[in-house]
Parts: structure tokens; sequence; C-alpha cells
């Protein structure tokens, strides 16, 4: 296993390296650095037996059918092979799907989403060295877009690849005023048309996304890996205060609509309130002043608001209870807010049987296993409405994540990848 944790390792640190903004690492959905990864990965997954095609968003999908032992996709000349339909010979095994996204936050660290992707490939290479095959066949997902980076509406590759994608999330726009319908026409080549999902839910034997954990609790308990038991409920806005623009110099302080200095007092009323009802959180990301100058008194102020909370009532209550205070602060300053919804997804339990295999993996392993909720959202959410889902948390240092300094020691990946491959091998048996 050390060959193939090295690998593991050697990869995620070349893919690291590829990003649209040189010094740091950002991937952003179907840019020229998220074309250059899935031109990489597939390659990689080509190595290891699986026939690649990519679909019109930008998912990178890796096929290995039921009983192949990992060969090579014959008569491949380069690139994803988009237009490469799977092999299916046998249509009669069902199919474990495996993944995660290859998008990044800006500045991100290099496992983040990655670590999902990679690994998996990495394992069904092992297991074709060793010669094993498995009786269900396999898809190794990398998705095009979960980090609402680019266009604000998350989840992007998963809704598409599981029929989820609507005709509302076209009308999103990134930075530039590109819609996403322009974005993915343009990669595409052709008029396009939210998909249907891509497999029936009687086909399936589940989605597993090995992932970082992105908090501290692994560490805490001194252990390399985690089961997930479910992904916590999450809603994502947007709130505009809007006031008046005025001259700095010129208008006395008393006479003000500052649009800023309101959505600060809802800043730190976030914080204050979240802060006194653990465990819901409530994060500003992003604060922006349109038309912004040093001599100009702020009439817009726009920012983004995230709340979870493993309970999807007190989520949702809490949720009301920000956007309360926003109009209140309005009021008393005289401003208009506007509140839209840009994200809302409920709890998520993980499947009791796929983390119960999942489980006694993790005990062969490491001797004992600790069971996690999931304060981040995954594209879990949205895998989970076509088929059953379960995680695989891996220890990161100081619980670092969305931050160069995002890192899980070789250690700990190796423990990670002969856990997932003693999950296989236990499937495997159970469907044999």
């Amino acid at each position: 296993m050390v060959n193939a944790t090295q690998l593991l390792a050697r990869r995620l640190d070349e893919l690291g390296r590829v990003t649209d903004e040189p010094g740091r690492l950002t991937r952003t959905f179907l840019s020229p650095a998220m074309e250059r990864a899935n031109a990489l990965v597939g390659q990689w997954m080509r190595d290891a037996g699986l026939t690649v095609r990519e679909d019109d968003t930008g998912n990178l999908i890796g096929r290995l059918e039921a009983g192949v032992p990992g060969r090579p996709d014959p008569g491949h000349r380069g690139g994803t092979g988009r237009s490469a339909p799977p092999r299916t010979p046998n249509p009669r095994p069902k199919t474990l799907l495996l993944g995660s996204h290859l998008d990044t936050v800006r500045n991100a660290g290099r496992f983040d989403g990655a670590l999902g992707v990679v690994l998996p490939i990495v394992a069904l290479a092992e297991l074709k060295r060793r010669g094993v095959t498995l009786p269900f066949a396999v898809e190794v997902l990398g998705f095009s877009e979960e980090e609402a980076v680019r266009f604000t509406g998350a989840y992007l590759g998963s809704k598409a690849y599981t029929g989820r994608l609507r005709a509302t999330d076209l009308l999103l726009t990134d930075f530039r005023a590109n819609t996403l319908r322009e974005v993915i026409e343009a990669h595409a080549g052709h008029r396009f048309t939210p998909p249907k999902a891509a497999h029936r839910r009687s086909d399936l034997l589940g989605y597993v996304e090995v992932h970082i954990e992105q908090g501290p609790v692994l560490e805490d308990r001194n252990l390399a890996v985690g089961v997930v038991s479910a992904i916590a409920s999450q809603t994502r806005g947007r709130l505009t205060f809007r006031g008046r623009a005025g001259h700095a110099g010129t208008t006395p302080m008393n006479l003000r609509h500052d649009a800023l200095a309101g959505a600060a007092e809802l800043v730190l009323f976030a914080e204050t309130y979240a802060g006194g009802r653990p465990p819901l959180v409530a994060t500003v990301g992003t604060i922006t002043v349109p038309s912004g100058a040093a001599n100009v008194i702020p009439g817009e102020t726009v920012l983004t608001l995230d709340v979870r909370h493993p309970d999807d009532t007190i989520c949702r209550q809490s949720v009301a209870q920000l956007i309360k205070e926003a109009q209140a602060i309005a009021r008393r300053r005289e401003l208009l807010v506007i509140w839209q919804e840009t994200m809302r997804h409920r709890a998520t339990p993980c499947s009791a049987n796929l983390t119960a295999t999942l489980e006694q993996s993790v005990r062969t392993v490491q001797g004992k296993s600790l069971s996690l909720v999931s304060g981040a959202g995954h594209d879990g959410v949205i895998m989970a409405a076509l088929t059953p889902i379960a995680m695989l948390f891996v220890r990161c240092r100081h619980g670092l994540s969305h931050h160069p300094d995002e890192f899980a020691s070789p250690k700990d990946l190796d423990v990670a990848l002969k856990v997932v491959i003693d999950f296989l091998e236990r499937l495997a048996k159970e469907h044999a």
C-alpha cells in the first residue's frame, strides 16, 4: 500500500498545481483550469482501466464495468472523451458511485474535493493490480461545481448528474454577467437542456464520498478517519441594504442613510446570535459595495449569509430571526432591505446500511470508528435524492480547510485508502 499511498499524495500535489490564478489554487466552474484538471484526472482514470466521458456541464465520469479488473480504453487519443458512452456489456449489475468535486474556493487547499475523486481512482487501480474484480459497476465522479464561487447556486455539477438542474438555475450570472446557460453552451458547443438523471435509483447501490473533515474533532480524538452520520441543514442567501449615496464631506452624520453601516450592524448581530446558540453557525462571507468610493457614503451594500444547524427547524427559525433583525435595522436607519435565498438544503441522513459497512471497514483498519455530523455541505446532499449515501471523513491538520495550509498527512491518507479498499471488498462479498 505504500506505493499506492505515495501515488495518491503525488497526484493530489500535481492536481493542486492546476489553477486559474498563478500563485494560488483557484478552479471554478468550466474555467480553463477546470478543463485542464479534467484532462489530467481523466487520464488517471484511464490508467486505472476506467472508460471516461465528460457531460455538458463539465462533470468528469469514469466507469468500470462489473467483473472488469481494469483495462485500457481502446482507441483513446487524449482529451476527455466527452462523446464516448460508457461500455455496458451487462446491464444487470448495479452501479456504485464514488466521488466529490474538482472545483475549489479561491486561494484553496489541495485536498478539499480533490481527495474524494483521486482516492477512489487509486483504490480501483490497486484492486486492478491485485487482480480483484467487483460484482458491480463503479463510477468515479469529478463534479464540476460544488463551491458556488463562479455562480451563487452551489452543487451545479451534482444537480446536473441527478437531473435536478432547473431552468431557473440557468439564469444565474457570473461576475462578467454571463448566464449559466451561456457558459454551458459555450463549453458544450450546442444548445443546452437540463438533463435527466444519469441513472435510475433502482440501478444504483449508493454514493460514497471521501472528504477531509474540515473540522477539529478527529484531530482532538487522535483518529485518522471517521464516518459521517448526517449532513447538517443549510440555508444560504443574499441581503441587499439600500440607502442613499452622498458626499462623504458634506453630509452630516445624522442625515445619512448609510447602507454599509446597516449591513455592518447585521454582521455583528449574526455573530452574537449564533455564538449564543451552539451548534448553530452563521457566516457573512462576502460584503460588496457597488460603485463604492472612498469619498462616497455607500448607497447600496450586498452581503451573503450562510446559516447551518443539524436540525432543520432550528436552522429555518434562525434564518427567519436574522432576516427579522435585518428588517428592524433597516427601519431604524431608514433603509430598504431585500432578502434573496440562493440555497436551502434539509439535513441529510446517511444510509444506515452503507454506513454500517463503512464503519466495519474503519474498525478493521483503524481499530475504532467515530460517528460525526458534517456541518459542511457536500455533493451528498444532492446525491441523496437519487441514491443512498455514505461519507468517510479524513483528519485535516488543525481542522483547517478552504485555506492554502489545508493538509492531510500521508499516514492518514494511507488509512483512508485502506478503508475504501476494504469497503469495496466487503461490498463485493455482500453483492456476489
